[in-house]
């Protein structure tokens, strides 16, 4: 059992919680502060059951692979390369969540509001969801920094399934709301997830 506790699965291991923790209640303090204590709920925090058992599964895949593999979790510059995921992706969805200030909510508006408003400049130039895009890096990088193969496949999957339903359906509201000016921004900028218009 201690040979599971390698110093490999202790680093890979408290960087992925690490990663869950700050992910997550970041999340939750920026939109007290964006919004007022009184307009969030642990809703913010982003977390469901669909989230909990993917995240349930990655793990159980780890520790198997720990025990039958164990060289899988030994590719250095792979679990690199997702920790460094990990942080772009983090950077790019606070850096959305602190521009967009209160216009940027965790559940889609179906009803335009007073501090709605269009952003389009700062990483907004160059994504239209920039949110998204960085959850998508973070989500995937996780699996990257475990050396998980069937995770890291199936959250790319999973994650881009939730995505290209979810911009379709956000985004006829924001040509509701902001008409032919939003039709010009996403004529103009990339959704920031592949392959989603």
């Amino acid at each position: 059992m201690s040979e599971i506790f390698s110093y490999t699965a202790c680093r890979q291991l408290s960087q992925m919680f690490l990663a869950i923790i700050f992910f997550h209640s970041s999340e939750y303090v920026l939109a007290v502060a964006m919004h007022g204590r009184s307009n969030v709920s642990l809703k913010s925090l982003l977390i469901s059951k669909h989230y909990i058992l993917a995240m349930f599964l990655s793990l159980l895949e780890y520790f198997i692979e720990v025990v039958l593999f164990p060289g899988m979790k030994e590719h250095w510059w792979i679990s690199n390369l997702g920790l460094a995921m990990v942080i772009i992706g983090e950077i790019m969805r606070k850096t959305a969540i602190i521009t967009a200030g209160q216009a940027f909510t965790h559940l889609i508006r179906t009803h335009p509001e007073e501090q709605h408003k269009l952003i389009t400049h700062g990483i907004y130039r160059l994504v239209r969801h920039p949110g998204y895009c960085g959850f998508l890096i973070w989500s995937v990088g996780t699996q990257i920094m475990l050396c998980n193969p069937i995770s890291t496949f199936a959250f790319v999957i999973v994650v881009w399934i939730f995505f290209a339903k979810r911009i379709p359906y956000e985004e006829y509201f924001l040509r509701q709301f902001f008409g032919s000016q939003y039709a010009e921004y996403a004529q103009r900028v990339p959704s920031g997830v592949p392959f989603v218009n």
